[in-house]
């Protein structure tokens, strides 16, 4: 092992572990930061906060850096801060003609980085900070998208925990890695914490300048104030001991002398994190080691990035014990290493280098008089393979130089072990029972991954460094124990403030039209999940989803279902919402039980009401969930064996409304004690919003972690003021593939202004229908909720009711259908509704329309096929025209 050697993985993801997400539409003007001015850049070469200092400056503000870590951890640090940040910035580092790309390519170049090496450097930063690979990063290592939020991890428990930050945290970067340092620094913002970066005298200023953008791309200024840069020798320990002495953890790469020298300045109490020196082999049974596709692929692995990553091999092992078929392998492998080796460039190597290599080889080649060794290498010195008959675990000159060694697998423990602290990757060529086996054998010896021969040097996102997650490493778990008190509580930091949610982006808005446009190219990476709505207001639509952002949503609708007063420790749940057809309201809840830990019957909705209630009855179900439409079916077919069990307490309910007269029904007929939305949604965008135990008709919280709301002027695309009504635009940030962008979904509301009697502060919303829900007829606007207010409040109604539109013979004809099980009169029906609606009554008067009533059976309604839902307005005047 080459102890002077930091495994650059700047080109190389894998070595420092730093993955990412999907760039997406980029905002200029987003990232283009005061910060990085190049007038204000040129005052210093530290970056403190949002502005570059010069030596003097860092000095005096290094001495105030412990109250300047309380100050600033006190204020928390959403994570999606940093989500929207890194994606401007990956965007903008991917725009080949950039103004941002262009500057830290100057940056690089300048501090002598070679332009194709620049240009691969900020590539890969890109990828690692693009929303996917963060996304599934946070998933992976800290189990959610919003980890620094106190939420139920057991729904069962009042029992709340979160990922806090660790504190004050001290990157000790390495001098040959550009990458390293401004990755683990966006780390550390990922976990919260305030960040304070030492790079090497000797390096470029590319850290300083990339997290200067990034702190651009926040306008809230938050992330700017957890990042300060710092650019000395390590020569300087007076700096040291003062970044140390406040640290509450320290990341250091280097070797063993390295950290040995910073654990000395570190406190105790301090977590000291080590990203050292690793060494990483390759182990070839027999049928491997004579197949020569794996000795190409194996050569590959030795030529890439020249050995300089951890995952690099050093040593090949053999399943032998046989000194000749060690030296025999030498010999084969050496003519493919040799050929790889022609067909890639290989840089001018460092006198150091070069002195190290030929001393290897030197002392191989006297060994070789011993029968120790043989030594077979190129003319030019371009790579050497190195056999010895000693199977102790060597590290190599690098530079294309490998050892060849046997180990037979009974001796894999024995021989590996001693060197554990130090082993990384693994790569088994082999039979399936043989990579099973020596898996095994391995990584029980110490080593921390295996590979197929030919990808050692792949990774893929979210894959643990080092045999730990960095982002772990980088927090604390830390947890809240509460009472009953808190049962209808899924997050408790919305107790204490709002969210921050990041504006809405700029743009067209979009249609249901332009969502279906989209999945013409939508690629199959991003559609794993197929819904279609239920078709109620128009040809039914497709809606697709990763298994990630479905995950999301059903965990965001479970934590709604709790403020709604669903209790999974208690209640017994009856899905009986409507299945089949690719409709997803069965499937979800389903899902959204299930991440609640609750007990429930997937029952679903059915024409048998009488084998529906007595499974209802025998399973002791206590709470439903389903369409009010065929609740209310249900309730009424097998009201008797119902009102004789007495034991369904709650009612919840999606896609339509219950009247305040049905609420009646079922409160006083048959004992229910809970009716409330289960949530607000759609197809398209998942889950928008919850209502909790203190809401009031439709009234919902919004669903802040998976959207931002807007309401825009009915009329206008501007605003409407506050509190009044007014189109409802989201945007949704958790969808991988589709960018449902400014989405307007159909439904009217208004904003409800203050915080709300259950205590959080999550914005509110009045839902107060659907566009459809207001038709023009004879030159006038009727609203359908008119319609079943009136049939409520005047007549007493508690069935359901159809506004059904047709042509007629010179004027068009308006039939209220009631039920006539509840119904009234149909004359006296007649004279109420006008008598109630004026533009009803005017435009009979005026002879521009034909008014009718009519009462039918509940079969007559007509429903959509998929969900099960009411139509409540049947306009067929488009197809007798």
């Amino acid at each position: 092992m080459n102890p002077e050697t930091m495994n650059p993985e700047a080109l190389n993801p894998k070595a420092v572990n730093r993955e990412a997400v999907n760039p997406g539409v980029v905002n200029p003007g987003a990232v283009e930061s005061e910060a990085v001015n190049p007038e204000l850049a040129a005052a210093g070469v530290h970056f403190w906060q949002g502005s570059f200092v010069d030596d003097e400056e860092a000095a005096r503000r290094l001495a105030e850096l412990p109250e300047l870590a309380a100050r600033t951890l006190a204020e928390p640090l959403p994570t999606e801060l940093v989500l929207s940040a890194c994606r401007h910035l990956a965007d903008a580092l991917g725009a080949p003609d950039g103004p941002v790309r262009a500057r830290l390519l100057g940056v690089l170049t300048d501090g002598g980085t070679d332009p194709e090496e620049a240009a691969a450097t900020l590539s890969e930063i890109a990828d690692a900070i693009s929303r996917p690979a963060l996304e599934r990063k946070l998933r992976r290592e800290l189990g959610g998208l919003h980890p620094e939020r106190l939420t139920r991890p057991d729904a069962r428990e009042t029992t709340f925990e979160a990922w806090a930050p660790v504190g004050l945290l001290v990157h000790i970067a390495p001098g040959n890695a550009a990458a390293v340092a401004p990755l683990s620094v966006i780390e550390g913002l990922l976990t919260g914490n305030l960040n304070v970066l030492k790079t090497s005298s000797g390096d470029t200023l590319l850290a300083q300048h990339l997290l200067a953008e990034l702190a651009g791309a926040d306008p809230t200024g938050t992330l700017a104030r957890r990042i300060v840069v710092l650019r000395f020798s390590s020569a300087r320990t007076a700096w040291l001991r003062l970044l140390c002495a406040s640290a509450d953890a320290v990341a250091v790469w280097g070797g063993e002398d390295a950290v040995r020298s910073v654990a000395e300045l570190v406190p105790a109490g301090c977590r000291l994190i080590e990203w050292g020196h690793r060494i990483s082999f390759a182990y070839l049974t027999r049928d491997a080691w004579s197949d020569g596709a794996t000795l190409d692929a194996l050569a590959a692995d030795v030529c890439r990035f020249e050995q300089q990553a951890c995952s690099s091999p050093q040593v090949v092992y053999l399943d032998t014990e046989d000194h000749a078929e060690v030296f025999a392998f030498a010999e084969r492998f050496a003519a493919h290493l040799a050929a790889t080796s022609a067909e890639l460039p290989r840089p001018e190597l460092e006198p150091a280098e070069h002195a190290e290599i030929t001393t290897t080889e030197l002392v191989a080649r006297l060994e070789e008089h011993l029968g120790l060794t043989r030594v077979i290498a190129a003319e030019d010195g371009s790579w050497r393979v190195l056999a010895d008959t000693r199977p102790a675990l060597a590290a190599s000159p690098l530079n294309r130089s490998v050892w060849v060694k046997p180990l037979p697998r009974t001796a894999v423990m024995t021989v590996l072990r001693p060197m554990r602290r130090y082993l990384q990757t693994a790569a088994i060529g082999g039979s399936r029972a043989d990579v099973a086996r020596l898996s095994q054998a391995v990584l029980a010896a110490g080593a921390l991954r295996v590979t197929p021969v030919g990808g050692m040097l792949d990774s893929y996102h979210g894959e643990p460094h080092d045999g730990v997650y960095a982002l772990q490493r980088y927090s604390r778990r830390v947890s809240v124990r509460a009472d009953e008190a808190f049962t209808t509580t899924a997050c408790l930091d919305d107790l204490a403030a709002p969210a921050v949610v990041p504006a809405a982006p700029s743009g067209p808005l979009l249609d249901k039209a332009g969502v279906q446009e989209q999945l013409r190219t939508l690629e199959p990476a991003h559609a794993h999940l197929y819904f279609r709505s239920g078709g109620s207001t128009g040809a039914p639509a497709l809606s697709v989803f990763t298994n990630a952002d479905y995950d999301t949503q059903m965990r965001a609708a479970a934590d709604g279902l709790l403020a709604a007063g669903f209790d999974p420790a208690r209640d017994r749940a009856a899905n009986l919402f409507y299945c089949g057809g690719m409709y997803g309201s069965f499937i979800s809840f389903f899902s959204i039980l299930e991440r609640l830990n609750a007990t429930q019957l997937p029952i679903a909705a059915g024409p048998d009401h009488a084998a529906t209630a007595e499974a209802l009855v025998t399973h002791g179900a206590d709470a439903v969930f389903g369409m009010p439409s065929y609740l209310w079916q249900l309730f009424h077919a097998e009201g008797a064996a119902l009102r004789a069990y007495g034991g369904i307490r709650k009612v919840f309910y999606g896609g339509e409304h219950f009247t305040a007269e049905q609420r009646r029904v079922l409160t006083q007929e048959f004992g229910v004690e809970v009716i409330r939305s289960a949530a607000y949604g759609s197809t398209d965008l998942g889950p928008l919003g919850y209502q909790c135990t203190h809401a009031e008709g439709s009234v919902h919280h919004v669903l802040t972690d998976l959207h931002t709301l807007e309401i825009l002027d009915p009329q206008a695309d501007r605003p409407a003021p506050a509190g009044q009504p007014g189109r409802l635009v989201f945007t949704s940030r958790t969808r991988a593939g589709q960018r449902l962008e400014r989405y307007q979904i159909g439904d009217l509301g208004r904003s409800v202004e203050g915080v709300c009697p259950c205590g959080s502060h999550t914005p509110r919303i009045e839902l107060l229908g659907r566009y459809g829900d207001v038709v023009r007829v004879g030159t006038y606007f009727l609203n359908v909720r008119r319609f079943i207010a009136v049939a409520e409040e005047r007549l007493g109604y508690r069935g359901e009711l159809q506004l059904i539109l047709d042509a007629g013979d010179g004027r068009e004809r308006v039939t209220v259908r009631l039920d006539e099980r509840y119904a009234p009169d149909p004359a006296a029906a007649a004279a109420a509704f006008p008598a109630a609606i004026a533009e009803l009554a005017s435009a009979v008067d005026e002879d521009l329309l034909d008014f009718t009533v009519e009462t039918a059976g509940s079969g007559a309604f007509e429903r959509t096929a998929t969900s099960g839902k009411l139509r409540t307005v049947i306009d067929r005047r488009q197809l007798t025209v």
